[in-house]
């Protein structure tokens, strides 16, 4: 059963999800001196408890902080607001499963600063991932994580936010084999996109193109200029055509056409591995920012066009663009240019001042700097980056994810 340790006092919520998977979540403007006297707090809360058997999963950015106080440290972090890559929900479920099947004593604490919502699509996920080779034991577990994620209202989250909810239905489908994986190569050779010729107050859309691959830029279109066109949907081809493998991210962006400043559009994720077919949907409803967004037409949609090969699809009739539609290749431009996730994977540079304690174990006291050695779980089969030359078939894929 869930309940709250001390949290009047302290500037964070630990609380036990069950006997065993501990979430502990730090409010995202805490400032830096107080979050490091709590998370000290912390690591010795839970040292006073659980001796060295505790695991921590890091879901936000990386710090040295953290690594210094629990040398048993993953770094899963992600950027908020988005989902977590399909082969870090895989490879966090099976941290957790190998940590917690290894000693009896062991426990996994979830950290978390900034955004809850990351804590509840991790135990959805977990929920997913338990179920496989659920026991009583387990069955009660999953109740007790049921049961957290209701209470702290991130059932809601998950299931409203857009990112979470495709991902967490990604991740269950392939688990129960819902969802089929597609191990074949995707060349992207168009993305169609909506008009928008009231974007910006009193008339004007200047949309362009970001499309990244496990959070690495992989294509920036130009900007395009459809005034005076009237065309409702904007084609963006891209040649020669983009092989595109494992999680992909989207982002439209219109330029304002004065001063340096950019405005989000919309913004999707998604999966390879899901993908059957030569074209994909989304809707306005399942588009992040443009499903709230009053100027993007309800019946609006985005559309990409794949191939197996980088050929284009023999018969197959392709769209072009109104010859009034202009762009704009200006790759210089620093609005263009400018990649907001080019940063996040690097280390956070908090202070290293201060005392911290040291953690002990059987042999001696473990420096701030000397890692532990942890059970290693198995490669997670949903990496897009596994050899070209080997393939993994897909009933491996899967077999590599489940639990043991």
């Amino acid at each position: 059963m869930s309940s709250r340790v001390m949290e009047r006092h302290y500037d964070f919520d630990l609380t036990y999800i069950t006997e065993r998977i501990i979430s502990v979540f730090f409010p995202p403007l805490l400032e830096e001196q107080r979050y490091r006297a709590n998370i000290k707090e912390v690591a010795s809360m839970l040292k006073s408890k659980h001796q060295d058997k505790f695991l921590l999963l890091n879901l936000s950015e990386r710090r040295h902080d953290i690594t210094r106080l629990n040398t048993k440290v993953h770094d899963f972090g992600w950027p908020d607001l988005h989902a977590p890559p399909l082969d870090k929900i895989c490879a966090m479920c099976k941290a957790m499963e190998t940590w917690l099947t290894s000693d009896p004593q062991h426990v996994v604490v979830l950290h978390c600063k900034g955004n809850k919502g990351k804590t509840g699509v991790i135990i959805a996920a977990y929920m997913h991932y338990s179920k496989i080779s659920a026991g009583a034991d387990q069955a009660l577990s999953t109740l007790a994580m049921r049961k957290f994620c209701e209470d702290k209202g991130l059932s809601f989250v998950v299931m409203s936010l857009l990112y979470f909810h495709r991902y967490i239905y990604y991740f269950g489908g392939l688990l129960s084999g819902a969802i089929k994986m597609n191990s074949s190569p995707l060349f992207l050779h168009q993305v169609l996109i909506p008009s928008l010729p009231n974007f910006q107050s009193g008339g004007g859309y200047f949309p362009f193109l970001k499309i990244y691959q496990s959070m690495q830029l992989v294509y920036t279109s130009g900007i395009y200029d459809l005034q005076g066109s009237g065309a409702r949907r904007l084609c963006v081809t891209i040649e020669p055509a983009l092989l595109l493998k494992g999680d992909i991210m989207v982002k439209c962006y219109h330029r304002q056409p004065h001063g340096a400043e950019r405005d989000t559009v919309f913004r999707l994720q998604f999966h390879t591995c899901t993908i059957h077919g030569a074209q994909l949907w989304f809707g306005k409803g399942e588009l992040d920012e443009a499903c709230s967004d009053e100027r993007f037409p309800s019946d609006a949609t985005v559309e990409f066009v794949f191939s197996s090969g980088p050929e284009k699809i023999k018969g197959r009739e392709y769209q072009r663009n109104d010859p009034a539609i202009t762009v704009d290749y200006n790759t210089a431009d620093p609005v263009v240019r400018w990649d907001s996730y080019e940063n996040f994977n690097q280390r956070h540079q908090d202070s290293l001042e201060g005392s911290f304690p040291k953690l002990s174990s059987p042999s001696g006291t473990i420096g701030p700097n000397v890692l532990v050695s942890l059970p290693q779980p198995s490669p997670c089969p949903c990496s897009h980056s596994r050899s070209q030359t080997s393939p993994t078939p897909a009933a491996r894929w899967m077999a590599a994810c489940m639990p043991r």
